[in-house]
């Protein structure tokens, strides 16, 4: 069986495409072979700036030679039929064959395809590929008509064996194929031969090529890490920039230069960014002070004078680059240390959403959503208003407009320096979390406050002009948010019921929106006149449109805010019903306590959903479920057949067996424990009480006849299922549980 070896070789292909670019290839070419019959034993995929390699081994020589037997019309069927079945199994009449069948005589086709050299699919589907690879952006070059992601030079294109290699043949917009390559663009330059894949990786690092790139990237770690380790340093950890780099080099050389004294003091977090951003930099810590005083840079080549050169050039560009952030940075301090108000006030003319406002309307509602909200979350309601205000006042800064990735960062810095207290500045920072289902959940109480009113201003703004998610589409990251407020009021264990924040914080939008839609209002003012009857002075107009379109407005939102509340709440569900699951939570035991009173207590309802989760984790909870749906549907099937409803208390005196007495005194002590418990939100020893009904709930159906003759202890049977059910339901909707 013989491999397969394949090299595309371009100029320099992007980093950020090189992975999927490798995926792509072997997926293409590998699918393709398979269809064509040639199947194999193994393939891997490689990627370099220059070059995407793909290796298969153990393919078939040949694809077997198939037969298909073909049925086709019945032998007196009209000629044009039968004329177009053999088109299509590409055969002659004489070679088809009548058959009885117990539908009469039909004619049927035995279409043989014979195998053919692994060498002729290869080269199919190998063009194939070439000429449809779906990079994200391609281009053309020259006079020809093939499209590649830079211009392509050459196709390594061999089969291998015992026998030797041979290259399969083909030429793609007059790209040849061979069984050589290049090396190193600059340490080894000219063509390379190779006979098998082991030949080529062996040659390509002989000519300073690396051809796997975690190869490349654990060398360039382990050799910034001994380097940094060497001086009492240690590297910045980032594995999306070393991949990145990584995809820049094909011999990874790692040098460590020097940041200028100057901009030491600058914070870390700038250098990191302005490093990483504009220079593909790996910034080097000392760990005693935490500042960054070095700088890993990988060059894709040796040099004569160890790369002195190199870093030379390097730290000229970084001076200049960090200049300027030393100049953003000196220039936003002295304006955080006299009067950010500045920053906070050049908001209102940056526009948030052209339906919601601007920054700074959105700054006003959210500070006022903050303050009311500080008291839930155990914060000082002034500090919680003045840490909204100031929250966002880093948008306006030089630094956050260069590097927008700093956000709220930068915010933490100049509250700080402008004397304010650390929670305020915290907040600045904290805000923004969580982003994500692995991001940290602010706790301080102001953070979490103004993250809290951030967060619900977005998702009640955005519903109210009706911008919602939609199938895959969340342009806004509204998902996320609502995340978000699950994280912060779970994690923090808050009592928070939803709906009336829903409602306030839509109120707060109302303002703005009658302002807004007022601006952009065209009124007739011939309407006003014909209405009022009199001509009117101009500003006797202007008031009457004003007044009517605001009322107009304001009735019309009032009317969508209760819709905006039931919708909004559904989605947090929905979002909560993904978080849970993720915890191991089953969606049944969620919409069975989503469907309880107080529901928009996210705190409550989790609770409620966790402790019912555990207990039909035991045999007991299970089984309980099973009495519970027996009772409800033998109770439901007697109110239906019977026009009446049976909820009027059962008496035990009318009770016959011993498992109806116990029934009685089981549902009496369950009821002593659930109803306290249910009030102090003990969820816990509730369903553990209700749990405890399974033993003679299940006696009680074994050992009792509930459809008796005798019409008083029916009802009274059926009255005491009612029981059950009135009792199981105050805990959670078991008729939605699954099973």
């Amino acid at each position: 069986m013989p491999d397969l070896l394949i090299e595309l070789f371009s100029e320099e292909i992007p980093a950020r495409m090189q992975k999927r670019a490798g995926e792509d290839l072997q997926k293409l070419v590998t699918n393709g072979l398979v269809e064509a019959g040639l199947t194999y034993a193994s393939a891997a995929a490689f990627s370099t700036p220059r070059r995407l390699t793909l290796t298969v081994e153990g393919l078939l020589a040949d694809s077997p030679t198939t037969r298909e037997e073909r049925k086709g019309p019945k032998a007196d069927a009209p000629e044009k039929a039968i004329e177009g079945f053999l088109r299509g199994a590409g055969l002659t009449r004489d070679q088809l064959e009548i058959r009885d069948t117990p539908k009469g005589q039909v004619l049927f086709a035995l279409i043989e395809k014979p195998g053919r050299p692994a060498a002729d699919i290869v080269a199919e589907v190998l063009e194939a590929t070439i000429r449809n690879f779906p990079w994200p952006k391609s281009m053309r070059w020259g006079t020809g008509a093939l499209k590649w992601v830079r211009p392509l030079h050459s196709i390594l294109c061999i089969l291998n064996d015992e026998a030797g290699h041979t290259v399969v043949p083909m030429d793609i917009d007059g790209i040849t194929s061979s069984d050589t390559t290049q090396g190193h663009r600059f340490m080894a330059p000219g063509e390379i031969s190779v006979t098998s894949f082991a030949d080529y990786t062996t040659k390509l690092k002989r000519a300073h090529v690396v051809l796997d790139a975690s190869e490349r990237a654990d060398a360039i770690w382990n050799d910034a890490t001994n380097m940094a380790f060497a001086s009492g340093l240690e590297v910045v950890q980032d594995t999306g920039l070393l991949a990145e780099v990584a995809g820049l080099v094909e011999w990874p050389v790692v040098l460590m230069g020097k940041i200028g004294e100057d901009f030491l003091e600058l914070p870390a977090e700038v250098l990191q960014t302005s490093m990483k951003e504009h220079q593909k930099f790996f910034s080097v810590r000392n760990p005693k002070t935490g500042r960054i005083e070095r700088f890993i840079t990988v060059a894709n080549r040796e040099t004569t004078d160890q790369g002195a050169t190199i870093l030379a050039g390097n730290e000229k560009v970084l001076s200049a680059r960090l200049a300027d952030a030393k100049f953003f940075w000196e220039n936003d301090l002295r304006i955080a240390k006299s009067d950010m108000s500045v920053w906070t006030q050049s908001l209102e003319n940056v526009t948030f959403h052209n339906k919601l406002g601007s920054q700074s309307d959105r700054i006003n509602r959210i500070a006022a959503l903050t303050r009311e909200l500080a008291p839930v979350v155990g914060a000082d309601a002034d500090m919680a208003e003045e840490a909204a205000r100031l929250a966002k006042a880093d948008l306006s800064s030089e630094m956050v407009y260069e590097f927008p990735e700093l956000q709220g960062l930068m915010g933490r810095y100049y509250i700080e320096a402008s004397g304010r207290d650390a929670a305020i500045a915290a907040a600045a920072q904290e805000h923004y979390s969580p982003l994500g289902p692995s991001d940290d959940v602010p706790t301080a109480p102001v953070s979490v406050a103004v993250a809290l009113a951030d967060k619900l201003d977005t998702l009640t703004g955005f519903w109210a002009i009706d911008e919602k998610p939609t199938g895959s589409k969340d342009p806004f990251a509204l998902r996320r948010a609502a995340l978000g407020v699950i994280r912060l009021v779970l994690e923090n264990a808050l009592t928070l019921p939803m709906q009336p924040i829903f409602h306030r914080a839509g109120e707060m939008k109302l303002d703005d929106l009658i302002a807004m839609q007022l601006s952009n209002a065209v009124e007739d003012q011939g309407a006003v006149e014909a209405i009022t009857g009199a001509e009117l002075d101009e500003s006797d107009k202007l008031k009457i449109r004003t007044n009517e379109r605001r009322s107009a407005i304001a009735s019309d939102f009032i009317g969508k805010l209760v819709k905006m509340e039931s919708e909004l709440l559904s989605f947090f569900h929905d979002r909560l019903k993904v978080y849970l699951k993720d915890q191991g939570v089953r969606h049944d035991i969620i919409d069975a306590c989503i469907a309880m009173p107080q529901n928009d207590d996210l705190t409550l309802l989790v609770k409620r959903a966790r402790a019912l989760a555990e207990t039909l984790k035991t045999d007991d909870g299970e089984n309980l479920i099973q009495g519970f749906k027996r009772a409800n549907n033998i109770l439901t099937q007697a109110e239906q057949a019977d026009g009446v409803e049976y909820s009027y208390g059962a008496d035990p005196k009318f009770a016959e067996t011993d498992e109806e007495h116990a029934l009685f005194t089981a549902l009496d002590t369950a009821e002593a424990k659930i109803a306290p418990a249910m009030d102090t939100q003990d969820f816990t020893t509730a369903m553990a009480a209700m749990a405890s009904l399974r033993t003679p709930i299940d006696a009680f159906f074994e050992g009792t006849q509930i459809n008796t003759d005798n019409g008083t202890v029916r009802r009274n049977r059926l009255n005491l299922l009612s029981r059950i059910r009135t009792l199981c339901l105050s805990v959670a909707d078991l008729t939605k549980i699954d099973g």
